[in-house]
């Protein structure tokens, strides 16, 4: 039974509301702890329980010293020192610990979200996942508050940084999976949906009429012993399926429906964002007062953990545990025009999540067949320079906050400061891109071939710190932590608008009707990628004792990405992808 419009609004808010609160609440665990405070927490872990190279001998962190309360994670500690900690029967160094555990927890994060997207898509399980998945980041994230450096079992902070990003990235493929549901009953989209069908069945009313009106005069006339009304069923086409092949009606229903997508997903991001930003200026007061102890970077941790949990309550109740009558009615009148997600719901009996794990892998096998690469080249050849450029970033970012932490020995109420100018400029940068590409005509190519060129400038600037120390200079290079911050806001800028013009750019190489399942992908390649960047660079950083040189290994694998989009033609992958999608469409009928 079809809900009342006023019900059918209710329910939409709800479910909007409830999205909402989750980005709000998960986005905060990324800004403040993946990105800043995880990576130098988890390097004060071991730095608290390592020992100074050579000798290996005196501890990195004088036991005498509190490391719990007030005294600074920098006090004591001597300049130009390289601290190992020993790790099974290896030594590795401090910042490289934290690289690793980073690397682990992404390669186990894309198997899980590999895994787990099928799942996602079931309405049934959706909404249990994503608060499954958000109780074990949460309650990780959460446990260092009691998780002392100094307690025998130090590493289990490792495993606990693992089940966090694991966690943050299986229950983000669930709240992803209501996007879609969300644009289609947005009121823009319902309203132009209910338009269109008006029409259609008007046009199909008028066309029964005229019909009646002719076979009653043929009947009539020619055949008295005709029934008064024949059957039809070999001309008549419904208005569902005329609404599916009317390519106007199909045009701009397509065209509010990404409208709808696109302002849903960026007032996610928007929000998760600001409550970021908002946490990290509350977490600068504890850190300050405590003056930059292991403690304080614990703190912020669990205060993330706790703002998570506090904030899933709301999408907790407002979320749809499975497909409303609205979004099921939705989705029937859209016939083919979307994914079958809703054949499981009909099937309760045939489903099992081994087969839907199993069913997940082989979805993405399919899609990597040398035939689908062929057939669209373009588009893969950018997932090649995505799975470059993705990891070159998240690297970048990574590696920037161990240098100022390890090297330019900046406390951590600066490199907080820095964890704020950094998304803040990036929403700035968002903005005024757009802008200056309109003013100079550029293509969406040639303003992301820019937006790499540019931020591969900060791993070169780097490098140069090698020269500048060999002349004695006190400036350039990356050598003080005062040019740890005009790189913030340079970086940021850059991100920002990287990250919006990589998937606008994405968009215009994938086949018409299946954006769905290639934005998927396009994950997959984002989560896969990370965890080699961070690996490579702990590597280095353990061979060399001076994680500086991994600066090179950023501009190699930056720079490698841009003669990779240049194979890109735009023109030939879009109209590859339009007979891509037809194909597909043909072999279906």
């Amino acid at each position: 039974m079809r809900s009342s419009p006023q019900d059918a609004h209710v329910q939409y808010t709800r479910k909007f509301r409830g999205w909402l609160s989750y980005a709000f609440a998960s986005e905060v665990f990324v800004i403040v702890s993946l990105t800043l405070f995880l990576p130098i927490c988890l390097e004060q872990f071991a730095r608290d329980n390592g020992y100074l190279m050579p000798d290996r001998t005196e501890p990195c962190s004088p036991p005498t010293r509190p490391t719990n309360v007030t005294t600074s994670a920098f006090a004591m500690e001597p300049p130009n020192s390289r601290c190992v900690v020993k790790i099974g029967w290896f030594w590795i160094d401090s910042a490289s610990f934290s690289l690793y555990v980073y690397s682990a927890s992404v390669a186990l994060q894309a198997l899980t979200v590999i895994s787990m997207g099928g799942i996602a898509d079931h309405p049934l399980y959706r909404k249990r996942l994503l608060l499954c998945f958000a109780i074990l980041g949460s309650i990780s994230a959460t446990i260092f508050l009691i998780l002392s450096s100094t307690s025998p079992v130090w590493y289990l902070s490792a495993l606990l940084a693992i089940c966090a990003n694991v966690g943050f990235g299986a229950s983000t493929v669930a709240m992803n999976a209501y996007l879609p549901s969300l644009a289609r009953e947005s009121p823009e989209v319902v309203e132009v949906r209910e338009k269109i069908i008006a029409k259609r069945q008007a046009v199909d009313d008028a066309h029964h009429s005229n019909d009646e009106d002719i076979d009653a005069h043929a009947d009539s006339t020619d055949n008295p012993a005709a029934p008064l009304m024949e059957s039809h069923s070999d001309t008549y086409i419904p208005p569902s399926v005329l609404f599916l092949h009317g390519s106007s009606e199909k045009s701009e229903y397509d065209a509010t429906l990404s409208r709808a997508t696109s302002r849903i997903s960026s007032q996610g991001i928007a929000l998760g964002y600001g409550a970021g930003i908002i946490l990290l200026i509350v977490a600068l007061i504890p850190v300050t007062r405590l003056h930059n102890s292991t403690f304080s970077l614990r703190l912020a941790i669990g205060l993330s953990g706790i703002w998570w949990a506090v904030f899933t309550l709301p999408a907790a109740i407002w979320l749809p545990a499975r497909a409303d009558s609205e979004s099921r009615r939705l989705r029937e009148t859209d016939g083919a025009w979307n994914d079958d997600t809703d054949v499981i719901e009909r099937s309760p009996e045939k489903w099992s999540i081994w087969r839907e794990v199993v069913k997940a892998w082989q979805k993405l096998g399919n899609m990597l067949r040398w035939r689908e690469v062929k057939k669209l080249k373009d588009t893969f050849t950018y997932l090649a320079a995505w799975f470059l450029l993705s990891d070159g970033f998240t690297t970048i970012t990574s590696t920037a906050i161990l240098f100022g932490k390890t090297v330019l020995h900046m406390s951590p109420s600066s490199l907080v400061i820095i964890g704020a100018v950094t998304p803040t400029a990036g929403i700035l940068g968002s903005i005024l891109w757009p802008h200056l590409q309109k003013r100079f005509a550029w293509s969406n190519l040639r303003v992301l071939v820019t937006l790499v060129l540019m931020a591969s400038a900060i791993p070169v600037y780097g490098c140069l710190g090698f020269i500048i120390q060999g002349t004695g200079a006190r400036f350039g290079g990356l050598t003080t932590p005062a040019e740890m911050f005009g790189l913030a806001v340079y970086f940021g800028s850059v991100y920002g608008a990287f990250q919006g013009y990589a998937r606008a750019f994405y968009a215009e190489l994938l086949p018409p009707g299946e954006e769905a399942r290639w934005y998927a992908l396009f994950s997959i390649t984002d989560k896969s990628s990370s965890f080699l960047g961070s690996l490579i660079v702990g590597l280095i950083s353990d061979i060399t004792g001076n994680i500086r040189y991994s600066f090179f290994f950023l501009v190699f694998m930056v720079w490698a990405a841009v003669p990779i989009l240049g194979c890109v033609n735009v023109e030939r992958g879009r109209e590859a992808a339009k007979d891509y999608s037809d194909q597909r469409a043909a072999s279906s009928l």
